[in-house]
């Protein structure tokens, strides 16, 4: 009897440690919020948006940390090492659910180390031809491809959803380009806009503001529908290949074991942020169709991104 009394004073005790703490949150520091891919790039811009929203929402000072590198998985796995106090957050890219099943050794377990918090958004990927190219269309693109002209491609990075939508790509149309894998968006566009690379595939995100400024010219977007931000911009779907469908997504991980009523006060303070016009509109101008959905939405999605892409990758003998 004793035993079991004393036995649940302790339970007791670890359930109000952790509701006092929940509590407590995030009153005691400032909430780090890692972006997994350099400055400039479309990762590091919507950890900077989300930021202004956060801070209002939590009345906490919310700091950008930039930990790029190796397609997002350096960050990612600084977030997986540390503590689950809520204190430490990453907004990751689509390259979060390519990685397990590119690269080998990866130093942590996608699903069981990390909290997947809330799904952002999606967008369309574009297909853009880079300054001083001669190429003007997607059809003239693929009658290039199909006369076997040597190309190459720009993306950011080994793994990312634009590698592997070119890769699909190609399969379908019976190419072999040269994959340009790059740190992030931000070097990508660099050498894009300067015209060091004749192609480049990104999220609308992070091409649209410099094809708007006739840097690149846009020539195929990767969802199935046309995007009301560059209506005059073809699907790759409409253009010979039936069925194609490859949307960029961003998402906001935490390390495992974060106590569950502070994942739900951090969803929903983020959910809040997202409805916030000042916030939202920042996004949606930028081509995000936002989402908001928490970890039982979220969770189960990555999943069946890493199931699908795994598969596609062992299929394909894609390396990095």
């Amino acid at each position: 009897m004793k035993k079991l009394l004393v036995s649940a004073i302790v339970a007791l005790t670890a359930v109000g440690g952790t509701v006092a703490h929940a509590q407590a949150w995030p009153s005691a520091k400032p909430v780090r919020l890692i972006a997994v891919f350099p400055p400039g790039g479309s990762v590091d811009q919507v950890a900077r948006i989300l930021a202004e929203g956060l801070r209002i929402e939590l009345k906490q000072t919310v700091v950008v940390e930039n930990i790029g590198g190796a397609s997002g998985m350096i960050g990612t796995s600084a977030v997986a090492r540390a503590q689950p106090d809520g204190y430490t957050f990453g907004v990751v890219f689509d390259t979060h659910a390519v990685n397990p099943g590119l690269k080998p050794g990866i130093p942590f377990d996608t699903m069981k180390d990390l909290t997947h918090v809330t799904l952002l958004g999606t967008a369309p990927m574009v297909v853009a031809a880079t300054k001083g190219s001669p190429i003007t269309s997607f059809g003239q693109l693929m009658e290039q491809a199909k006369a076997k002209q040597p190309n190459s491609y720009g993306t950011i990075g080994s793994g990312s959803l634009g590698h592997l939508a070119i890769a699909q790509l190609a399969q379908n149309a019976g190419f072999n380009w040269t994959h340009v894998p790059y740190r992030g968006g931000g070097p990508l566009m660099n050498d894009a806009v300067g015209g060091h690379v004749p192609l480049a595939i990104g999220s609308l995100f992070l091409i649209k503001p410099h094809a708007e400024a006739g840097n690149v010219t846009p020539l195929a977007v990767t969802t199935s529908q046309r995007s009301k931000d560059m209506p005059n911009v073809p699907t790759i779907a409409e253009s010979g290949f039936p069925g194609f469908d490859a949307p960029a997504w961003w998402g906001v991980i935490g390390p495992a074991k974060i106590p569950a009523p502070i994942v739900a006060q951090f969803n929903e303070a983020l959910r809040k942020a997202l409805r916030d016009p000042a916030i939202s509109s920042k996004l949606q101008a930028q081509g995000i169709q936002i989402d908001g959905s928490g970890p039982e939405v979220f969770t189960p999605f990555v999943e069946r991104q890493m199931t699908t892409w795994a598969k596609f990758i062992k299929d394909n003998n894609i390396t990095e």
